[in-house]
């Protein structure tokens, strides 16, 4: 069926824990993986039970991955509900709006590439079940990314701990309670970050160590420009610490040139001074200026943002969803 707004409302006003396992994966530009990443997914699923699904949702892929989620229906059958939308929206997107689907009584997220071990899926569900916690990541002991996914990873990684004070290492690999999954669908607003989301709703977060496998096929989605729109997401929507460095250089600025003016004063008094005001102009000019842009630049981004939002740019589209199995009888 072809859908021509978001699903969020009737969803979280009607959907009940039906199943014991949901597992939501963006899929993008990864048409030649799916094959073995629905096959380890079923083969590990089904020996923890046989209530579970398997959300795949395709967010704008250029490759025929749609194609290749269709003729899984055949397959995995009711296992398989298939999204597609209306073109990119990103990962953490595709994500929500996976989530606002899930029916399960624990929601896993994962990848499309197999670095995330579906088999390490039941280590995730015994943990968050023997500590009683909210939401629990799958933490990789040594990374197979490239040197600098790494390291834009770990700039993002320092900024969440920053903002929210929190130890843990947010992932993609996570497993939390369907009560937290529905519970970030308040946030129908663009430039997501889930794990900002879920960090606002609960502090029962954990984590355990995990494996991670080299990329079965393809090139990472995620280039240096998204790493860094990320870590811009979530300063921006979840903290005023950029405002309040703005805040601070300013003072400093203003210190600077209070001494600076000292200085000169000291030196005019000695007649140490060969041109008289250049040095000063030029120092307010460069210390002055500088700061003032910096604190325009980081304004414009909030407001940007803001603009963005109050215009009501969608967070994504359906275009097409297949496979939910409601108790209304609106899907099918």
């Amino acid at each position: 069926m072809h859908v021509d707004q978001k699903l969020r409302e009737p969803i979280g006003a009607t959907m009940t824990t039906e199943l014991d396992l949901s597992i939501v994966v963006p899929v993008y530009n990864s048409a030649a993986m799916l094959d073995k990443l629905m096959a380890r997914l079923t083969d590990t699923l089904s020996k923890l039970t046989e209530h579970y699904e398997i959300i795949l949702v395709e967010d704008g892929s250029p490759d025929d991955s749609w194609a290749v989620i269709q003729a899984f229906r055949k397959t995995y059958g009711a296992h398989l509900v298939a999204v597609q939308l209306m073109r990119n929206y990103g990962q953490h997107n595709a994500l929500m709006c996976g989530l606002g689907l899930a029916r399960g009584e624990y929601v896993v997220t994962m990848d499309d590439d197999l670095q995330n071990p579906p088999e390490e899926i039941p280590r995730l569900l015994a943990q968050i079940k023997e500590q009683g916690l909210d939401l629990v990541y799958g933490c990789p002991s040594a990374r197979s990314h490239a040197p600098w996914r790494n390291l834009g990873a770990s700039v993002v990684w320092h900024f969440y701990r920053t903002v929210f004070k929190n130890p843990i290492t947010p992932t993609p690999f996570r497993i939390m309670r369907q009560q937290l999954a529905h519970s970030v669908q308040f946030y129908d607003l663009n430039f997501t970050y889930l794990d900002g989301l879920l960090a606002w709703c609960t502090k029962r977060i954990g984590s355990i160590e995990v494996e991670h496998h080299v990329r079965q096929a393809g090139r990472s989605g995620y280039s240096v420009g998204k790493l860094i729109g990320l870590a811009l997401n979530l300063y921006t929507n979840f903290s005023l610490i950029p405002l309040r460095i703005v805040s601070g250089l300013g003072f400093f600025a203003a210190l600077t040139g209070f001494l600076t003016g000292a200085y000169y004063l000291f030196q005019y008094l000695a007649s140490n001074i060969a041109v008289p005001g250049f040095a000063s102009t030029v120092i307010a000019i460069l210390v002055l200026g500088g700061v003032q842009l910096l604190a325009l630049g980081i304004m414009g981004e909030y407001l940007g943002r803001l603009h963005l939002n109050v215009n009501r740019k969608p967070q994504y589209v359906v275009r097409q969803l297949d496979g939910l199995d409601r108790r209304s009888g609106d899907w099918a």
